[in-house]
């Protein structure tokens, strides 16, 4: 109980989804140079949509979108191209081709960093590092710049709203955003005076400046998680930073049974606690503590351990409320974290377990998280 106190009260409000919310500009006319870079490999299927969403954005500046096509094998480059050419719009789009993956280097940092060497020459306002499965609605890139420009942020992420059309999307998608924003409360990334900094690699905003005075992405070359390395490294640097919610931009990207959303899960989980035997011991013991003991103290016999146990459950569901409301789903999803907390840990476990294994980070046919003994 004391834990959801703390939670509801003292964690920087994550749960207000209200308060992350982008606000949308009045005014669009917003004279910035934008470019994209969409790191791609096997997106055929979905980069088309998220290149001419970009490529019509309502806003007064110029929008040049820059493809990285990373080793793909299904034609994503052509899809790319035809959607630019469906909308009469080739000339603002440039596609390359990757080259291969260096030792050191993550496949999604080693393609953005291709793609902002190309850039350069483009001399933008701002860089937008987006994944080819993001739908932005036309007022997004207003919406980004506005809050930069409005507050002097070096960086702005949005996170984008992610699809709950399966069961297991409808179950599991909204307590993602939700335990993410829990590690990464807005309200304290906005702030100069905490070291806490999160970004969701979907859609980030980014001056060219503010990224050179970092060193650049090879700062972040071997992260697997490079949102929140960059957000980090900026913020360490000195920079201003902000993250929040948004229903301007959403993924196309389907998971369609728990199976795949495991994976998503398990990918990043143990490089999340640093390869730590002893954070992954004290984590599973406190996700039991925080989500599975309040429930099960209900059937203890014990009047005072069950009034506990049903405040505890109470004040869990009150903090993950407008989190499902936010995804439009029945209230009844905010009394079901326990269950799905339990899915995570076991998701968190088989991370580390394939960590071990030798497979860790698996994505897209490679292996990026590797335990080097």
């Amino acid at each position: 109980m004391l834990a959801w106190l703390y939670l509801l009260l003292a964690r920087g409000g994550f749960w207000r989804v209200s308060g992350q919310l982008a606000q949308l500009p009045a005014d669009h006319d917003l004279a910035r140079h934008v470019v994209a870079v969409i790191p791609a490999r096997n997106e055929a299927g979905v980069i088309g949509d998220a290149v001419k969403s970009l490529l019509q954005q309502d806003f007064g500046g110029s929008m040049h979108v820059i493809v990285v096509d990373d080793g793909s094998t299904d034609g994503t480059d052509g899809a790319a191209i035809q959607a630019a050419a469906s909308i009469g719009a080739l000339r603002q789009l440039s596609v390359i081709s990757g080259a291969p993956l260096p030792p050191g280097w993550s496949g999604k940092v080693w393609a953005m960093s291709q793609g902002v060497s190309f850039a350069a020459a483009l001399a933008p306002d701002y860089l937008l590092f987006t994944d080819a499965d993001i739908h932005h609605a036309p007022e997004n890139i207003a919406a980004l710049v506005t809050t930069a420009e409005a507050h002097n942020r070096d960086l702005v992420s949005f996170m984008v709203k992610l699809r709950q059309d399966t069961l297991a999307e409808k179950a599991l998608i909204p307590a993602f955003v939700f335990f993410f924003l829990m590690l990464y409360p807005p309200a304290w990334i906005a702030r100069a005076d905490r070291r806490i900094a999160g970004a969701a690699g979907g859609c980030i905003l980014i001056r060219p400046a503010a990224l050179e005075s970092i060193g650049g992405l090879p700062a972040i070359r071997s992260q697997i998680i490079d949102d929140c390395a960059l957000a980090r490294a900026v913020k360490h640097a000195g920079g201003s930073i902000w993250l929040g919610l948004t229903r301007s931009a959403r993924s196309t990207r389907s998971y369609g049974s728990f199976t795949e959303i495991g994976r998503m899960i398990s990918r990043t989980a143990f490089n999340q606690l640093r390869h730590s035997y002893t954070l992954l011991t004290a984590t599973i013991a406190g996700l039991v503590l925080t989500y599975l003991l309040p429930p099960l103290l209900l059937l203890s016999g014990q009047p005072v351990s069950i009034a506990l146990g049903a405040m505890g459950w109470i004040l869990m569901s009150l903090t993950y409320a407008p989190m499902v409301r936010f995804y439009r789903q029945s209230p009844l999803w905010s009394i079901c974290l326990p269950a799905i907390a339990t899915f995570y840990a076991a998701a968190t476990i088989h991370s580390a377990v394939q960590y071990r294994l030798g497979r860790g980070g698996r994505w897209k046919g490679r292996i990026q998280d590797l335990n080097v003994r």
